[in-house]
């Protein structure tokens, strides 16, 4: 559907941790060693939040920042989303928690959980909420502490994930055409095994028996993960650009999820998309789950690679199994 309006990114603002865990601190704890995570993962090293860094507490500070670069008061957000798998407790919502600390208005918030497609989501979430209602300004917070859910004793897990928070302020303009164009987005619950947090729930409520059978840690089938996630990463990408009538050549920027640097390698090759056009910055930050695509798209910011009517795919894959592309337009 085409609209007389457009919704565009206006702001983008991160937090980081400022502990840092690097590959040579990992190996003293598990198994592992740096070559060994680098050469599988391209991970260097990870930020890891301290006990008082909650999600919500990231996702304000990174918020923040967002809000002063977009130069929007907090007075002017109409709408908060958060995207995280990792909220501070599982009601309220995270949202609701980030809406005190900022000192919002009594406007709609709401957590949304697609795991690290999250941020995607939450965009066309909220911009179809901006194209079809009353708001003007929505603030999108992809915020994560994976470090909550890992077992640091599982050296095929716990070498891929950080902790961290980005933001982005989404403002409706008059101009058509411009900002986020499409989005496409995917799931497939018959995979949800593969990748998962399998007690915490109501399937399968906290006992003694759950916690010490580490039911409560993340769980990943990492073979299948990265066959499933080129495959649908590759899928999806081509899916948008024939949408809108576009080839892989018109892209200027890619900013993918930020998991595995052989996935990303993979993806740029089925693409025909050269490397220098994707943003990377996993080898300092790791997996953040739905924080990644911000934290990458703030990358590009502060590379000053952003630039007016300049094409920008965001592409995502996750648990869920849930995945989805984003094209944006530039202004």
């Amino acid at each position: 559907m085409k609209y007389n309006s457009s919704i565009i990114i206006k702001g983008i603002g991160t937090y980081q941790p400022k502990k840092v865990l690097t590959n040579a601190d990992l190996a003293k704890m598990v198994d592992t060693s740096d070559e060994w995570i680098v050469t599988r993962t391209g991970i260097q090293e990870r930020r890891i939040a301290e006990d008082n860094e909650t999600t919500s507490l990231m996702g304000v500070q990174a918020a923040k920042v967002a809000l002063e670069r977009a130069q929007i008061s907090k007075d002017e957000i109409d709408l908060l989303i958060v995207a995280t798998l990792s909220p501070d407790m599982i009601f309220p919502a995270t949202a609701c928690l980030i809406q005190q600390q900022l000192g919002l208005r009594k406007i709609p918030c709401f957590d949304l959980q697609a795991a690290c497609t999250g941020f995607i989501y939450a965009l066309e979430v909220a911009s179809k909420m901006m194209q079809a209602g009353n708001y003007k300004n929505t603030l999108i917070v992809g915020s994560e502490k994976m470090s909550s859910v890992l077992n640091w004793h599982d050296r095929s897990t716990c070498v891929l994930f950080g902790d961290g928070a980005g933001a982005v302020v989404l403002s409706k303009i008059d101009t058509p055409n411009v900002g986020i164009i499409d989005s496409i987005l995917a799931s497939d619950g018959s995979q949800a095994e593969i990748l998962c947090q399998p007690a915490g729930g109501s399937a399968c409520p906290p006992t003694l028996e759950s916690i010490q059978e580490g039911k409560h840690f993340l769980k990943m089938n990492g073979r299948e993960i990265f066959k499933y996630a080129v495959r649908l990463m590759e899928q999806v990408s081509l899916q948008i650009l024939e949408k809108n009538q576009l080839s892989p050549q018109d892209i200027d920027i890619v900013i993918p999820h930020q998991a595995n640097i052989r996935i990303i390698n993979a993806l740029a090759s089925r693409l025909n998309i050269p490397m220098e056009k994707f943003i990377i910055n996993l080898s300092q930050v790791g997996n953040t789950s739905a924080a990644s695509i911000p934290l990458a798209l703030n990358e590009a910011f502060e590379q000053n690679k952003l630039h007016k009517n300049k094409y920008i795919l965001l592409v995502a894959f996750g648990g869920g199994l849930t995945w989805g592309a984003s094209l944006l337009k530039w202004f």
